[in-house]
């Protein structure tokens, strides 16, 4: 009696087809779908200081584009302002500040960066929106055709200067 109960007790192997089974659905299925996840970066520089320019060198585009929580302003570096928008919704103003950045790319076709100077207070969606308009534009060709063209793809970032008030304060 005794060797009959030491002979039910043997170990019994673990199933593991199952688990096999699912491994060979799953991996497939992992490695098909992490093709169609794509993660969108958008490279950033530091802004470039402006010492040691050549005197020499004829007058270059330091375009910047300050923005404000009611105002864009287009700047070519020291040399002062461009052009200003009021900041809203209307997509009539948002063309007309692609238009602007258009002609300047194309009277300067070489230039690739742009600085983009924002207030602590410009909302995220606002910066992003500027920084969409300062990298591509849509063309309208004849045949009413649109085609997307490069604008200025270096984008650096940096804080707005602070503006002066009336009265000698800050």
């Amino acid at each position: 009696m005794r060797r009959r109960k030491r002979h039910l007790k043997d170990d019994e192997e673990m199933n593991i087809t199952a688990f096999m089974n699912l491994m060979v659905i799953l991996v497939p299925f992992l490695l098909i779908t992490a093709v169609f996840s794509k993660i969108a970066i958008l490279e950033l520089n530091i802004p470039k200081g402006a010492g040691g320019a050549d005197k020499n060198k004829k007058a270059e585009l330091q375009l910047q584009i300050v923005v404000r929580e009611n105002l864009i302003d287009i700047r070519n570096g020291g040399a002062g302002s461009i052009k200003q928008f009021k900041v809203n919704n209307e997509e009539a103003s948002w063309q007309k500040l692609s238009d602007l950045l258009v002609k300047l790319k194309n009277k300067f076709p070489d230039k690739q960066d742009v600085t983009i100077l924002i207030e602590p207070d410009v909302s995220y969606q606002l910066m992003v929106k500027v920084m969409d308009r300062a990298r591509t534009a849509n063309i309208i060709l004849p045949g009413m055709t649109v085609e997307t063209v490069d604008l200025f793809p270096a984008i650096s970032i940096g804080d707005a200067p602070v503006l002066r008030q009336q009265g000698g304060r800050k």
